[in-house]
């Protein structure tokens, strides 16, 4: 017989998919314990953090929505190789199979320069459109 784990002994897993079995089914906590939170009740709204909009984070003061996300993709294919050129930058990308998007981006970096961070890169293709400030 096949158990879960080697760490415990059967009846100890045994006991511990019983623990979460109701969590695995119906997707929240069905157990009573001191710091579950409680749903709203019926003739209550239920709880959001914005109530009249949705939570998307900040984007910081310079920056729209779309350049915060385009930079985060990039950032996603790129790693933490720096300081880097465009040359290494295009081949990190490449072998992290970025899309051509990403790719026809990074080839747009001027030629022979010396990048020391993302936000240089970012800055470089989006013509200066940054965070004015991080901290």
């Amino acid at each position: 017989m096949q158990r879960g784990s080697d760490k415990h002994s059967a009846r100890m897993d045994d006991a511990m998919e019983a623990e979460v079995s109701g969590l695995m089914r119906s997707g929240h906590d069905n157990r009573a314990d001191w710091n579950s939170p409680e749903p709203s009740g019926e003739d209550q709204p239920d709880v959001d953090l914005v109530p009249d909009g949705t939570l998307a984070g900040g984007v910081p003061e310079g920056m729209t929505e779309q350049d915060v996300e385009a930079r985060s993709e990039l950032a996603t294919y790129l790693g933490r190789l720096w300081p880097a050129t465009r040359e290494e930058l295009v081949r990190v990308a490449t072998d992290n199979e970025a899309p051509e998007a990403v790719i026809a981006q990074l080839h747009s970096l001027p030629l022979g320069q010396q990048f020391a961070n993302l936000q240089e890169v970012w800055s470089t293709l989006s013509g200066g459109h940054v965070e004015s400030q991080r901290f």
